[in-house]
């Protein structure tokens, strides 16, 4: 495999685009390409975390798992997106696991690295606790969705969210549902049920993966319900 230019892919990066060719350079000897395949487990939850990763391509999950083996997914993280920040900055442990949901490659940047790019760019450091504030939003949003919306509501708003991103009003469930379903904190039963609910009320239409919200206007109206 070819390594890829570490330079180039942080330049097209929002948190590190701003930084000069010298910064960027000097971020090159401490980053590190992690290749794997899916399923693999990047780092389990209580492993020391030395750094950020960011993820090039192909997915992965953050999830906790319970002395059962009840596993609920916490987020679900696509190319160009970035986790460990939080763990690295307090110099604490991992307190997720993360794992390949397909075939991917993160680059791992040492805490070293980071800690030198702030200290010689205050508009970096800004950008890293805007990254933090949105991810802490993310997340207070999720634990109020849970709170109070219903199974459908938080699939419709789930369907809802996939539209905004591709503009498009054929989606694609990028994950299994299992996986969605855990996401959603709701059971893959449920999810399934759901969508079928919002097949015969005529919102949308399924095929595999593929989703057509055929009504969007009634889509949203399910979920402000």
């Amino acid at each position: 495999m070819v390594p890829i230019d570490v330079a180039v892919f942080l330049s097209h990066q929002p948190l590190f685009q701003q930084l000069s060719p010298q910064q960027l350079q000097a971020l090159v000897p401490a980053t590190r390409e992690v290749r794997g395949q899916k399923g693999q487990v990047i780092f389990q939850r209580g492993d020391t975390c030395d750094g950020m990763y960011l993820l090039v391509y192909g997915k992965v999950k953050l999830a906790l798992c319970s002395n059962g083996g009840v596993e609920k997914v916490v987020e679900i993280l696509h190319p160009g997106q970035s986790f460990g920040e939080a763990a690295m900055f307090l110099g604490k442990a991992f307190p997720v696991m993360a794992q390949f949901i397909e075939d991917g490659l993160l680059l791992h940047v040492s805490v070293q690295a980071i800690q030198a790019a702030i200290a010689s760019d205050s508009g970096f450091a800004q950008r890293m606790l805007a990254g933090l504030s949105l991810r802490l939003h993310n997340l207070m949003r999720d634990v109020a969705r849970y709170s109070v919306e219903n199974s459908l509501q938080r699939v419709a708003g789930y369907l809802l969210q996939l539209q905004r991103q591709r503009d498009d009003s054929l989606v694609r469930l990028a994950v299994n549902k299992n996986v969605i379903a855990s996401r959603l904190n709701i059971t893959p039963e449920t999810f399934s049920r759901v969508l079928h609910s919002l097949v015969e009320q005529g919102a949308i239409a399924v095929n595999g993966r593929d989703i057509d919200i055929v009504d969007l206007s009634l889509l949203q109206q399910l979920e402000a319900q």
